[in-house]
């Protein structure tokens, strides 16, 4: 158990429930960890104070960077923007493969760290000339509080803000932060809940549920799914995932197979073929999916918008950059059909 004396930036969490023997349970997550005093949950953020539940990740970022829009990925929300972009310590998840693990699966008291207020946070992205913030890089959902205060904030000044998430959120905390949101890319690590709790320690309902609210919320929403070879690059189980994705309404929601390098405890697994990614896309469109991107292959050209109806090119990305677009208040300047997103 970690000892904890509160400082100036400790807050007292949300969406905590007292219970007997100074026993507190946690209801941000479906993870719902049950801390005893002095025990800090799962996500290393959230530590039982004698009886009551307080965030360590408030106010302290450890990461903050201005980023093209693209890199999140969002490609049907203003594209070419930049996006100012911050995450505290933690997460939620155990992912195998994760790609920043020095910072997610550490406790916000245990790395060096900025300290900004919310307001400091909203007053930094306007003196930086961008358009909105994001909460990414770790799990946001582990930072709730900073995150509501900031986002809430930002849409008083006229930002917007984005959610660059897992999806393992309960319904209630994400129906109070969904009236801040703007936008979401959400993790679909896959479609399987056996290698869901395998490969990254949480389950596959509780995301699927976060992408029909946010989808039902108007949330702009783009999925990624990162095709990690022998866990989740199954023609069958992308099928099956692409099939649900189209019954339930996603059809127009941009999907970007993602391109897998080994990392962290997965590094004797190879980066995922070029033909799986080409083939998972295939899958996607003939299911129905209109608008599907590979990422982290950049020979392959899986990142420009199509139009849908013409097959013209619509916005041509080299890496992170915007070479053109010819998307004009929503439509396909070529054949008039409109593009789902949010263009101005």
């Amino acid at each position: 158990m970690e000892a904890y004396e509160p400082d100036k930036w400790s807050r007292p969490a949300m969406w905590q429930e007292q219970l007997p023997e100074m026993k507190v349970q946690c209801h941000l997550c479906p993870l719902e960890c049950v801390l005893h005093p002095g025990q800090t949950g799962i996500c290393r953020t959230r530590i039982n104070n004698e009886g009551v539940v307080y965030t360590q990740a408030y106010g302290n970022p450890c990461s903050i960077s201005i980023d093209p829009i693209e890199k999140k990925p969002l490609f049907h929300f203003f594209p070419g923007s930049g996006i100012y972009s911050l995450s505290t310590a933690g997460c939620n998840f155990r992912c195998l493969n994760c790609q920043n693990w020095q910072i997610s699966q550490a406790s916000p008291r245990t790395l060096q760290h900025f300290e900004l207020t919310p307001l400091e946070v909203v007053q930094q992205a306007l003196r930086h000339d961008t358009d909105s913030i994001a909460f990414t890089y770790t799990e946001p959902t582990v930072f709730y509080e900073y995150l509501l205060d900031t986002a809430s904030i930002a849409k008083e000044k006229g930002l917007k803000t984005v959610f660059i998430s897992n999806g393992f959120i309960n319904k209630k905390p994400l129906a109070g932060l969904m009236p801040w949101l703007d936008a979401a890319n959400i993790d679909l690590k896959c479609f399987d809940d056996e290698i869901y709790r395998h490969l990254d320690g949480g389950r596959l309902q509780p995301v699927l549920d976060t992408l029909k609210m946010l989808k039902a919320g108007g949330v702009w929403l783009e999925i990624t799914n990162l095709l990690v070879p022998g866990y989740t690059d199954s023609p069958e189980m992308i099928l099956v995932m692409c099939e649900w994705l189209v019954a339930n309404g996603f059809a127009d929601t941009p999907l970007h197979f993602s391109r897998f390098f080994p990392t962290y405890k997965l590094k004797e697994i190879p980066s995922t073929a070029e033909t799986v990614l080409i083939h998972a896309k295939a899958i996607a469109e003939k299911c129905g999916m209109r608008f599907v991107y590979i990422g982290n292959v950049p020979d392959l050209h899986g990142e420009n918008t199509i139009c849908p109806v013409c097959r013209q090119l619509l916005i041509e990305r080299v890496g992170y950059r915007v070479k053109s677009n010819y998307i004009h208040h929503g439509r396909c300047v070529f054949c008039g059909e409109p593009i789902p997103g949010v263009w101005q």
